[in-house]
């Protein structure tokens, strides 16, 4: 059984591990925004104590769809440093490590969101081309995702 948000306070700061979704559909990705937050972001969210990485993106894409999706296979590991913009990390140092993992996505897939931020602002799902202007986070995906290649590449962003 899983535990809490694998979000642990290091000195000043905070490492969090989490994982995020690549759910792609007619050459679209679906991302999830917030009414409080400029950006879009990939379908995921933080491991939880006790699950393996697949374990949570299974649990994520499910509590942030309503689908029971498949994993197809790990795309990306991305390292980042990043100050909180959250309430209840605000202007903290995070290291992040993040694993993406590409979806099988169903023929029939409609998704539904029901989910909420840590701080209680509703979310919305929204599906966008990868070349949107819109901003949107991991950024790499606006190259990466052009191309996909059949092995996990690793990035690192430092925001310090």
């Amino acid at each position: 059984m899983a535990g809490k948000d694998m979000t642990v306070p290091c000195e000043d700061g905070l490492i969090n591990l989490r994982v995020g979704a690549i759910i792609l559909k007619n050459s679209k990705i679906l991302m999830v925004g917030n009414d409080r937050s400029e950006y879009l972001y990939s379908v995921g969210g933080r491991i939880k104590f006790g699950e393996t990485s697949e374990e949570a993106i299974l649990r994520e894409v499910f509590e942030e769809t309503g689908i029971k999706m498949e994993v197809d296979r790990l795309g990306f590991i991305h390292e980042n440093y990043f100050w909180g913009d959250a309430e209840s990390n605000h202007g903290k140092l995070i290291y992040e490590v993040s694993y993406f993992y590409y979806m099988r996505v169903p023929e029939n897939f409609e998704p539904l969101c029901m989910s909420m931020t840590e701080d209680n602002h509703e979310e919305f799902l929204r599906w966008i081309d990868v070349n949107d202007p819109i901003k949107y986070y991991p950024e790499f995906f606006r190259t990466e995702l052009l191309h996909p290649e059949n092995r996990v590449k690793h990035f690192v962003t430092d925001e310090r």
